[in-house]
């Protein structure tokens, strides 16, 4: 017997139905556009009216648009049809020291792509930023912008839509959507950079089929998103997830969340910075990328600096492996630009230390930056697409009324 939570009854209604057949179409197309009307129906197995009605409803809310004619052997040629590539959001991904402002279709893609130094201010930082947002919202007259995204390394209250928690950032107690919506006047989301991460590959990366996943995006910190039977996991005040401020070592060096030893300081980019100043303490400072560089360069301190850093991340897997046994676990960050040198660093560890049974596959995003920006674009659309759907709901009830 299914578990049926009577705090939160809600019917299903024949409007109910019309909605998820909705949005089962709206990611056929995305997933296989451009598609005609005929075949539509006979992948998704409804009718052909209920598919014409369905793909219209999807134009007039801007979703969707008609393109070339298809080719038949015989009869009438079919339209095809596609996502509407000007629909657009703004995606804005922020960093302790430099933020990404980028123009985002509805295929994911990144129509334009701007850096913004930011400074300890979190106010003058975010005018810069909302400059920035400016000049290329005004630089795409013809498209049509659904709304802004950003993406954050911290976690946001879903309640108050707050950043509550960013250690790294610093930014304590500011009202980023509330200034950011004043001055553009559009709708604003926002998110953890992880939970964008995975938003990102489980919107336009297709992982069909995978129900339970983590995504851990190494940076400046650690952060972490976790999918459990096919639901993102938010948790009390938003704050699931936050594996990087795990203490695994209570002798370990002090995080910027106050504590010692959290899996953070021993994993992240700034770890490896460390390490590679105790290796080699009369040597340049070098930021991270650069780091990489030397290591594929012949750098042996660099090379060491990172390999400890990969058995870290490793270690600290086998909390996740055992907490919430996903069968896939995704890394981000620009570690996994060299890939081939510490992915088998991290799948070691994690093969080793597994409790039982076989281990998850660990598979890199080679995005990182854009994969972010993608997923605070999809906080848009999915926004956008739960706000037709709610006006249709009403404008359904006001009819049949």
């Amino acid at each position: 017997m299914r578990l049926i939570d009577l705090a939160e009854l809600q019917l299903a209604s024949s409007e109910t139905a019309r909605i998820i057949n909705r949005d089962i179409v709206l990611e056929l197309i995305r997933a296989s556009q451009p598609i005609s009307r005929a075949d539509l129906a006979r992948r998704s197995g409804l009718g052909r009216s209920t598919i014409s009605q369905i793909v219209e409803q999807l134009i007039g809310e801007n979703w969707v648009r008609e393109g070339a004619m298809g080719s038949l052997p015989r009869g009438r040629r079919p339209t095809m049809v596609g996502l509407n590539e000007d629909l657009v959001a703004i995606a804005v991904d922020i960093h302790p020291k430099q933020a990404s402002v980028a123009l985002v279709d509805l295929n994911g893609r990144l129509l334009s792509r701007w850096p913004v130094p930011l400074t300890s201010d979190p106010e003058a930082s975010m005018r810069l930023i909302i400059d920035c947002i400016q000049r290329m919202h005004h630089n795409a007259p013809r498209k049509s912008t659904e709304g802004i995204g950003i993406s954050l390394p911290g976690r946001i209250n879903p309640t108050t839509q707050r950043l509550i928690f960013a250690p790294n950032l610093k930014w304590a107690d500011f009202d980023i959507k509330k200034l950011v919506e004043t001055r553009m006047g559009m709708p604003v989301m926002m998110e953890n950079d992880a939970t964008a991460c995975l938003l990102a590959e489980l919107t336009f990366a297709r992982m069909d089929g995978v129900r339970d996943a983590v995504l851990v995006a190494v940076a400046e910190g650690v952060g972490t998103c976790v999918l459990t039977n096919g639901q993102l996991v938010a948790g009390h005040n938003g704050m699931a997830g936050e594996f990087g401020h795990v203490p695994i070592d209570p002798n370990g060096p002090r995080c910027g969340c106050g504590k010692k030893g959290c899996w953070e300081v021993f994993s992240s980019s700034r770890a490896a910075l460390r390490y590679y100043r105790e290796l080699r303490p009369k040597g340049p400072s070098v930021p991270f990328q650069e780091l990489l560089n030397l290591a594929e360069g012949g750098d042996s301190a660099a090379a060491q600096a990172l390999t400890m850093q990969a058995t870290w991340i490793g270690r600290g897997l086998r909390t996740i492996i055992a907490g919430v046994s996903p069968s896939m676990i995704l890394i981000a960050g620009d570690l996994t630009s060299t890939w081939h040198r510490f992915g088998p660093v991290i799948e070691k560890e994690v093969a080793t230390l597994t409790l039982a049974g076989t281990p998850p596959v660990i598979k890199p995003t080679h995005e990182g930056e854009i994969a972010r920006l993608r997923g605070a674009a999809a906080l848009v659309f999915q926004r956008g697409a739960r706000r037709t759907n709610s006006t249709s709901e009403t404008s359904s009830t006001t009819e049949s009324a």
